[in-house]
């Protein structure tokens, strides 16, 4: 007898062992119809796993997260199934499934193109036609890394190779294909469809520049058609939007190959860099924090003492002086320890709020750099509060409310929230992770904010809120954390005087709201595709002569806004008024402020806006009011 528990608690009875798609079809034909995958224990199985015992049964369909995750691996064998079919001398590599998405990573010396995408999405829609069965099977490590030699797979054996010999590997075929993977699978080539290859990029192999280079092939993959068709509306949207295009059609910033992953800020560019920057200042030094600034390169010994050079080594840049080993810094933390163990303090000075907008540096691989999103050298807006636990409540629910006013600031009001708790690797002791995730999750309980869990995603050191921005087209970003640290305050021997004379540790709140800076930037751009809120604009307004005779009232002009804290430049070239108007326009400065024989005679202005909306002669009074009222 085998007992199947659902997860509404409700269960099933089998006089034998039975497939988990016999008991998906037991439950009703329109589950059986959306299933691709099913959880046994919570363990993701394939529909064709064979239940010989009770346990609790839990199903994928192709319209959950989870679900969607196993389409769109096994779209990516299907995509690698193909180009084995259409180019038999490409070796294939890994193919994970990235966000809306996958990618497949090919060894293939005469090089992919283009055109060659269609005939590989053509071929993969034949597989598809074909129905082929996706067949789970198992061997001996040894004995996969023979086959995958003998099949040529020379990446895919190096792979298995590195597998400890004593696991046993898990390969998928469907008809000529076999694949090295985890699983679980869908039960058949013909549950997929709504797929599109999007792009060529390069990879190196295990993302080290040192090996060598592999093409790699983008896809997306949804439930169904319709859903495809709303992705592919919004990446065309999105591509619009592209802060790296926008960036240098702005003159905002641009990057070279002699600084990878680092950004050259232009004029305009560091102008929004330091509005953005400036306002977290003034809003941090409103909520008590001491603005501090720590050395970029600190002894590797503070690392290890930290935590970090056991968890992140392989992000650290490094450099050696007079024999002593140093890491240039990829946070901020350990500095602010350091900070505050200067003097004892006591329990009457906590608690301590220590902000920085540090720049660190984080060798990340090549491969994932992209624009501003993903750097090696960005700025933090990193801050860290020193508390005793009694005051973990107030500073936490305080630190909510910033985040939430310093995001609407910005315009974003859609913001999702989660909760990551104590990954595998990390350190301390599990109870003071449990009084650290306790503590997180009642702050938002108490506050009424919903939140989904993330089980294992916390930083080693302590679990941590984040928060997700939605944008103007649906995208989210994951920004802002408040991480809830019991150890490493410890571990770097800050101390303070508690009420009774005795040395205890401060519990220390990580938070950042932005993020990266530089991130944070790329996001408003392509929230806005540039056309920034007035506050933001690095240029306010523009002022255009028609003619040379027009100059010195455009000059005045320019100068009277300019000593009321606007942002405005002048245009005297000697251009038609026309070319001008489109070219600002195109620049996405917000009013263009036009001067001709009226206006000078009047000391007025004639007045337009980005979006072509003409609101007629202002005195310069009324401009200054107009731009004043719209400028935080």
């Amino acid at each position: 007898m085998v007992t199947i528990t659902l997860p509404d608690g409700a269960s099933r009875q089998y006089d034998a062992p039975l497939t988990a798609q016999k008991v998906v079809e037991d439950i009703g034909a329109g589950l059986a119809k959306a299933a691709v995958a099913a959880v046994v224990d919570d363990v993701p199985v394939d529909l064709s796993h064979v239940i010989d015992h009770d346990c609790r049964f839990e199903v994928y369909r192709s319209q959950d997260d989870a679900g969607l995750e196993v389409i769109r691996h096994s779209t990516a064998h299907l995509l690698a199934q193909a180009v084995k079919q259409l180019f038999p001398d490409a070796q294939v590599t890994i193919g994970p499934v990235i966000e809306d998405g996958f990618y497949y990573d090919f060894a293939y010396p005469k090089g992919f193109v283009e055109d060659d995408l269609e005939r590989i999405e053509q071929r993969m829609q034949e597989l598809v036609g074909a129905n082929y069965p996706v067949i789970r099977e198992e061997m001996p490590r040894d004995d996969a890394v023979q086959l995958f030699q003998e099949m040529g797979e020379n990446y895919k054996a190096e792979i298995i190779a590195s597998i400890p010999p004593e696991q046993t590997i898990s390969l998928y075929r469907q008809d000529d294909f076999i694949d090295l993977c985890r699983g679980p699978h869908v039960p058949s080539t013909g549950k997929l469809g709504a797929f599109k290859l999007t792009k060529l990029a390069g990879a190196y192999w295990r993302g080290d520049s040192r090996n060598e280079m592999l093409q790699r092939i983008y896809g997306t993959a949804w439930p169904d058609k319709k859903a495809l068709k709303a992705y592919l509306r919004r990446l065309e949207e999105a591509e619009k939007r592209d802060h790296r295009r926008l960036g240098k059609q702005l003159d905002l910033f641009h990057f070279q190959e002699e600084a990878p992953g680092m950004a050259f800020w232009h004029k305009d560019g560091w102008t929004l860099f330091s509005i953005v920057q400036d306002y977290m200042h003034r809003i941090t030094l409103e909520y008590g924090y001491q603005e501090v600034q720590t050395p970029q390169i600190l002894d590797r010994s503070l690392w290890e003492r930290s935590g970090h050079w056991d968890k992140f080594q392989e992000n650290i840049f490094t450099t050696s002086v007079e024999n002593r080993d140093y890491a240039i810094k990829p946070m901020n933390c350990p500095g602010h320890v350091q900070i505050f163990n200067q003097g004892l303090k006591s329990y009457r000075d906590l608690p301590i709020r220590i902000s920085e907008f540090g720049v660190v540096h984080r060798n990340e691989p090549s491969g994932t750099l992209h624009g501003l999103f993903r750097l090696r050298r960005f700025t933090q807006d990193d801050a860290h509060v020193f508390c005793s636990e009694s005051q973990l409540d107030d500073e936490i629910a305080t630190l909510i409310d910033l985040t939430y006013r310093v995001y609407n600031h910005f315009g974003f009001d859609d913001i999702e929230v989660a909760l990551s708790t104590r990954p595998e690797k990390r350190v301390g002791e599990d109870e003071l992770w449990e009084r650290a995730e306790i503590a997180l999750a009642k702050s938002l309980d108490d506050k009424g904010i919903a939140y989904r869990l993330q089980p294992g995603e916390g930083a080693f050191y302590g679990p941590k809120i984040e928060f997700v921005l939605r944008d103007s087209i649906g995208r989210s970003w994951q920004c802002g954390t408040i991480q809830l640290d019991f150890f490493m305050p410890g571990r770097l021997g800050a101390r303070f005087i508690d009420e009774h004379g005795d040395k205890q540790v401060p519990v220390m709140i990580h938070r950042a709201i932005l993020g990266s800076i530089e991130r944070f930037v790329g996001i408003l751009i392509e929230d806005t595709e540039g056309r920034l809120p007035l506050w933001l604009s690095p240029n306010q307004a523009v002022v255009l002569s028609i003619t040379d005779k027009h100059s010195n009232w455009v000059q005045k002009v320019q100068e009277i806004l300019e000593k009321q804290g606007l942002r405005v430049f002048s245009d005297l070239r000697n251009e038609k008024i026309g070319y001008k108007i489109r070219e600002h326009t195109l620049h996405r400065i917000p009013y263009l402020l036009v001067v001709g024989d009226r206006e000078v005679e009047s000391n007025s202005v004639a007045v337009r806006t980005r979006t072509g909306e003409d609101l007629g002669t202002m005195k310069l009074e009324e401009i200054s009011s107009l731009l004043l009222a719209d400028h935080a």
